[in-house]
């Protein structure tokens, strides 16, 4: 009986059984081979899809949420309660200066003992900090107790320099996955920062003045508890060695100087926006930045590291500089608002080939501590830089005050192009 095949079954049916055919007077029976798939071009989609990324990648973003609240939250609060936003701003500039002190410590104790064993409890130690300010706020305690509960923050491990370090373990020896992620990290640290203020002006408006240090202390304990759960993807400890700071390493001070005058560059853009047209349209700063780094994250990465980063320190000086020509020439809001979108296009790319940079020049065993002092650098900048930028305001007024992130931009440039190594052999 001859073999005859039901088109209708075959259109219904997967093809996943054997091929059947007739030879002769054989019936030949062959093995179906699934066609292959075909990889995703989404740089991004194939980043998120290594084992493990997803879900520290969610944790972390829980985690870093609040990194844009507590400072917002701290001076609602404080001014709130106390009536002086003196007092809140030393407050939060104490907390800062604790930071910059501690941070890299924390750091250091995370490349020697692990990521799980050591930002647990610094969190925990952090989010009772914040607890603390809250209760001695609402209760009315000295003021001395709020310098001493908010410096006890300082303690709140770098997030995104340990999610860094995990793509770094990951994707060793693949620069392209290393830039997209470098990428991926500065664009949700846009977002974060982006979305922070306005998640804790809205609750501590909509709830009590208080809601928004408990909902981002609640966030960024449970951020990490879920970021350090997973241990697939940990870093190893490295062996210890008797390896001196990643500040000696040749060319590495310059770039944290030069991490020091992007900071400025933060700062002084924030406070001089503030005082010109209101805080709500800062968000379009993070907007550009966090689209150009979406979209740099897709490009090839840089042969030579050096000359990028001292291309987009160009590029950031020169659009820095639309802000001060949009308020000095027009005074129109809209102008400033296209300018200042346009301005935050250079910061992403400006900072992703920044880390990149810190990451070839740190040694992998103290990879944490690295990405940590760039981010104690940029903190540090940007308190200089908001303080630059409040001063020019006040005795020169709000549109020359535009000129302080170009003048540090410019400096930026400078100190890089006259200090910034390459490193050789990696």
């Amino acid at each position: 009986m001859p073999y005859e095949r039901n088109p209708a079954t075959a259109e219904s049916a997967p093809a996943t059984g054997p091929l059947l055919a007739v030879s002769g007077d054989l019936l030949v029976i062959a093995r179906r081979t699934a066609p292959a798939r075909r990889a995703s071009t989404n740089p991004y989609r194939r980043l998120l899809a290594t084992p493990g990324a997803r879900a520290f990648t969610a944790g972390n973003l829980i985690a870093r949420l609040p990194m844009g609240m507590f400072s917002v939250s701290a001076v609602i609060m404080i001014a709130g309660s106390r009536g002086s936003y003196a007092l809140a701003g030393a407050v939060t500039a104490t907390g800062l200066a604790a930071t910059a002190v501690v941070a890299p410590w924390t750091a250091r104790l995370v490349d020697r003992y692990g990521q799980a064993r050591v930002a647990v409890p610094a969190t925990a130690i952090a989010a009772l900090g914040s607890l603390a300010l809250l209760l001695c706020v609402h209760y009315g305690a000295p003021a001395w107790t709020l310098f001493a509960s908010y410096a006890a923050t300082a303690t709140t491990p770098n997030t995104g320099g340990m999610s860094r370090a995990r793509w770094a373990h990951l994707h060793r020896g693949d620069p392209a996955a290393l830039h997209t992620a470098n990428s991926f990290e500065q664009a949700a640290d846009e977002l974060c920062f982006m979305l922070g203020p306005a998640l804790a002006a809205l609750l501590c408006a909509a709830l009590f003045p208080e809601a928004g240090t408990l909902v981002g202390a609640i966030l960024l304990m449970t951020g990490v508890l879920i970021f350090a759960a997973q241990r697939a993807t940990e870093p190893p400890v490295a062996p210890r060695t008797h390896a001196g700071s990643p500040l000696r390493t040749r060319g590495m001070p310059a770039l944290l100087a030069a991490f020091l005058a992007t900071g400025a560059v933060f700062g002084s853009m924030e406070v001089v926006t503030i005082a010109h047209a209101g805080g709500a349209i800062l968000a379009l700063q993070a907007a550009g930045s966090g689209a150009a780094g979406l979209l740099y994250g897709s490009l090839r990465p840089a042969t030579d590291i050096r000359r990028r980063l001292l291309v987009c320190l160009a590029g950031m000086t020169a659009l820095m500089s639309l802000p001060l020509l949009a308020a000095a020439s027009t005074g129109s809001l809209l102008a400033l608002a296209g300018a200042l979108l346009l301005a935050g296009a250079a910061t992403a790319p400006t900072m992703v080939t920044g880390m990149t940079l810190v990451q070839r020049l740190t040694p992998e065993s103290q990879l944490n501590e690295g990405m940590t002092l760039a981010v104690t650098a940029l903190l540090g900048g940007i308190a200089a830089g908001s303080a630059a930028g409040g001063w020019m305001v006040e005795h020169t007024g709000q549109t020359t005050g535009y000129a302080v992130p170009v003048c540090a931009a410019g400096l930026a440039l400078t100190v890089a192009t006259i200090g910034v190594r390459a490193p050789r052999g990696r």
